[in-house]
């Protein structure tokens, strides 16, 4: 596991607090708030330390502040009940007292049942594509000094974009977009601790989705953009240290707000997750 890959793995491992509260690290990724995808991924770990011998199969949570990089995060879960097969728990994300996140969370035993899924589409391997930081070092002489190191730093998931959009001169295209994902180096044999990494992955790039169709990106000017909330399934197991593709779109977007859905596809073509999302794209009037 290469050192900047350890560093994530120990942000989502949260310290207990009794009572089934439990705190977690903030990092800066250059944002001006908390990393929405690491408060999700730390909620699933915190909901998770409460169950036993049952995986995450669907996650529902509500952004409601942004949330302060240089502070800890406090993570209330309640245990909602637990049943035969499934179990529920409600997490509660505090900073300073306050609420910034709120979700719900559902785990169930393994069984079998009737299966089926989508075929996986049509895309350029990862092999025959750049990563979002060797485009960064491409397009960082176009971005304001502050944005540089942001765009060229090391990051623990490798993203590597199908479909390039310049986010400082964004062109209008049809809203769909697809990122090959994977986790810099081998990953120990958790399942918990891979749902909670791709939790975290499932929100970059998702947003931009909606802004695709009216050529916007997050740092077009006058642009207020934030994730509102977000949800995800898990259907099948999978690895972060394997390549996956995340093949998203956006069906909608109206009264300030955009829609996206996502889907998750292994090398081999199985679907294991899926998510949705929906986001502030607001213009500020000027």
């Amino acid at each position: 596991m290469q050192q900047i890959t350890r560093e994530l793995v120990e942000l989502l491992d949260l310290s207990p607090l009794g009572d089934d509260h439990f705190q977690g690290d903030s990092e800066d990724l250059g944002f001006p708030h908390v990393f929405g995808g690491q408060v999700l991924g730390q909620a699933l770990m915190a909901a998770s330390r409460t169950v036993e011998n049952r995986l995450c199969h669907s996650l529902h949570a509500y952004f409601l502040r942004p949330g302060n990089h240089s502070m800890p995060i406090d993570y209330e879960v309640q245990r909602v009940r637990d049943g035969g097969t499934f179990s529920v728990r409600r997490v509660i994300a505090r900073q300073e007292g306050k609420e910034i996140l709120t979700g719900s969370m559902s785990f169930q035993v393994a069984e079998q049942g009737f299966e089926h899924q989508l075929d996986m589409p049509e895309t350029t391997p990862p092999e025959e594509l750049k990563s979002e930081q060797e485009w960064g070092r491409l397009l960082s002489e176009q971005a304001p000094r502050q944005l540089r190191e942001m765009m060229t730093r090391e990051r623990p998931i490798e993203i590597r974009p199908v479909n390039l959009v310049n986010p400082f001169k964004p062109e209008k295209h049809p809203p769909h977009h697809q990122n090959w994902f994977r986790a810099q180096g081998p990953l120990p044999d958790d399942p918990v601790l891979h749902r909670c990494l791709l939790t975290y992955a499932s929100d970059f790039t998702f947003l931009g989705t909606s802004l695709a169709p009216h050529g916007r990106s997050f740092l077009s000017p006058g642009m207020q953009v934030a994730s509102l909330d977000h949800a995800i399934w898990f259907h099948d197991d999978f690895r972060m240290d394997e390549w996956l593709l995340y093949d998203k779109d956006s069906p909608s977007a109206g009264g300030g707000r955009g829609f996206n859905r996502g889907n998750f596809f292994t090398r081999d073509g199985r679907l294991v997750a899926s998510t949705t999302q929906e986001a502030l794209i607001r213009e500020r009037q000027r």
